[in-house]
């Protein structure tokens, strides 16, 4: 039964991936501040930052598109689906003008706008890679953020330069990631 209950939560966590941060409780499920290795300052701000872009990017466009905002440690992701080249760029300055955000990677997609099934697949891709993620022992699962975007795998956090190496290798052999991208702060 706790290994069905971590399963759903896990998968309940990767689909709701972007929407807003998810801290579970539970064995594996999910970062607590307690476990994460961001300080508290960090793991606040990026909360902020990932609430903030949220409510601006909600204000300014009422258009249909699909954006995610992930912040590591004050470094933004944005990913998903927009119509048009200058809405990707508004949305990339809109997010650069929050607060604390000191990097930005712009990786938002200029094409139609994704499927639920196609964002239910990123998910579940999510959450295999975590739960692989949680079976290896080279790293530890808990310092390390996973955003799956159309097959694409972004993972962020701080490690050393071998745990990297490790969680990409883990990553790029789950089943259905097309690639992946390491946005990695380094230890070493």
């Amino acid at each position: 039964m706790r290994v069905v209950s971590l399963l759903l939560v896990l998968l309940l966590s990767g689909s709701l991936q972007g929407c807003f941060p998810v801290i579970a409780v539970g064995v594996g499920a999910g970062v607590t501040m307690a476990q994460d290795p961001r300080s508290s300052d960090a793991f606040i701000a990026d909360y902020q930052i990932e609430t903030k872009a949220y409510e601006r990017i909600d204000k300014q466009f009422s258009s249909v598109m699909h954006v995610n905002v992930t912040s590591y440690n004050r470094k933004a992701l944005i990913s998903g689906e927009v119509l048009d080249e200058s809405t990707k760029n508004e949305i990339g300055k809109i997010v650069s003008d929050i607060n604390n955000v000191r990097e930005i990677n712009n990786e938002l997609a200029v094409s139609n706008i994704s499927s639920l099934a196609s964002r239910s697949n990123d998910g579940l891709i999510t959450s295999n890679v975590k739960l692989r993620f949680i079976n290896d022992k080279r790293f530890n699962a808990d310092h390390i953020k996973v955003v799956t975007e159309n097959g694409t795998v972004y993972l962020m956090g701080s490690v050393k330069h071998a745990e990297a190496d490790a969680a990409a290798d883990v990553a790029s052999t789950t089943k259905g990631a097309q690639r992946v991208v390491n946005m990695f702060e380094y230890l070493d």
